[in-house]
């Protein structure tokens, strides 16, 4: 299993997000050539209320967020748009961690509902970008913003779920590029 979750705000049970959080990272690894057997990431299930404490804690803003997550090691990209440093694949000692993300289920609830969207197609999209960022994918700068969009939306697109960037687009506009981004047709 790819995804250990910890759940401390048993709403989360509702949704499933043990088996929706799998999916989705199994989805990142794959959509990037990586074995999910290889790799492992722990997965907080909590409140706002936790959330917000570990925004303060780890980057100084005491308020809740939709989603927070910790790379096991830095492999963010050197040039803006530029693939980060995929992380080796497991050794001999096991699957390699990827690190840890936290979800927060007031926040993405009311973010979903603000989008018109399902809790699922949300956390699902919180739990790609999560993954992504365990992968050093960031959206700093603009081009590197480009290159994690265009991964979320093809893999997103892959579940049936919209574009989360653009709400006039459907997953059926995402048509994928040469480049493993993926090009909106109008």
């Amino acid at each position: 299993m790819l995804v250990d979750c910890m759940t401390e705000d048993h709403r989360w049970e509702v949704l499933g997000l043990e088996g929706l959080a799998e999916r989705a990272a199994c989805a990142v690894l794959a959509r990037l050539g990586l074995d999910p057997g290889d790799y492992e990431i722990s997965l907080l299930a909590c409140n706002d209320a936790r959330i917000a404490e570990l925004n303060a804690d780890f980057r100084g803003k005491p308020q809740p967020t939709n989603v927070l997550s910790w790379p096991s090691e830095e492999r963010a990209a050197r040039k803006p748009g530029a693939m980060p440093l995929l992380p080796a694949a497991a050794g001999p000692m096991g699957a390699s961690e990827l690190g840890d993300i936290a979800i927060a289920w007031e926040t993405c609830a009311a973010e979903a509902q603000a989008a018109g969207k399902t809790l699922e197609q949300h956390a699902t999209h919180l739990i790609v970008h999560g993954t992504l960022h365990l992968l050093g994918f960031d959206h700093e700068r603009d081009a590197d913003a480009a290159l994690m969009e265009g991964f979320e939306t093809g893999i997103l697109a892959g579940f049936g779920h919209p574009d989360p960037y653009d709400d006039q687009k459907s997953p059926t506009d995402l048509v994928p590029s040469e480049a493993g981004d993926h090009e909106r047709h109008e």
